[in-house]
């Protein structure tokens, strides 16, 4: 994911509503849009960012898409947009966040601005454990003198340290977003990222 522009594709059964959300967020995002669920599917593959996803639509509904989505392990991010109140069946369901109809222009960037910022983070995050467990092997299986003498640990360990500023950066914008202020604030006590 990238967070110059993003590319979104709004899924939306009504073509003026449709529209309507391209027209708001034309000059923010990357924007493609479907008027159905099998239309949606057509569309979707590995450069689409984020998906805006009606729920309620004929033919294939935005759960299906949805599943659909998560089975092809396509990497973006879903919020659902939609005039249904969400129920208990959410718990189960596999989209990143869900926006209750009417929506404004606002409320529709701040939700691909922040599934773009979480998407970073996660993509960090990746990162970072993978060189921490990398560093860990290093660390016992090789000696202390090995690893002063080796180039490549030098710049392990220098990459560990850039990336853990950015994750923590990445951390500190998701925190100054009022929506997940309290559970990232949670998650970042009960962290255990590695020094």
């Amino acid at each position: 994911m990238t967070t110059e522009t993003p590319s979104v594709l709004i899924v939306e059964d009504e073509p003026d509503l449709a529209n309507l959300y391209a027209a708001w967020l034309g000059g923010e995002c990357d924007v493609e849009t479907a008027y159905d669920g099998n239309e949606a599917l057509d569309a979707i593959d590995e450069d689409i960012d984020v998906v805006l996803l009606d729920r309620r639509m004929p033919g294939l509904s935005g759960d299906t898409v949805l599943d659909t989505i998560r089975n092809r392990s396509l990497d973006c991010r879903v919020a659902m947009v939609t005039a249904v109140e969400p129920d208990f069946d959410i718990i189960e369901m596999g989209f990143d966040d869900y926006l209750v109809k009417p929506v404004s222009k606002k409320e529709l960037i701040r939700i691909i601005e922040q599934l773009v910022l979480r998407a970073m983070y996660d993509e960090q995050l990746q990162e970072f454990f993978a060189l921490a467990s990398k560093k860990a092997l290093l660390d016992d299986q090789k000696t202390e003198a090995e690893r002063q003498s080796s180039q490549e640990y030098a710049e392990l360990n220098d990459r560990i340290a850039v990336l853990r500023v950015r994750v923590n950066d990445t951390v500190q914008e998701l925190l100054e977003q009022d929506g997940y202020r309290q559970l990232c604030q949670d998650i970042a006590r009960e962290s255990v990222i590695p020094k």
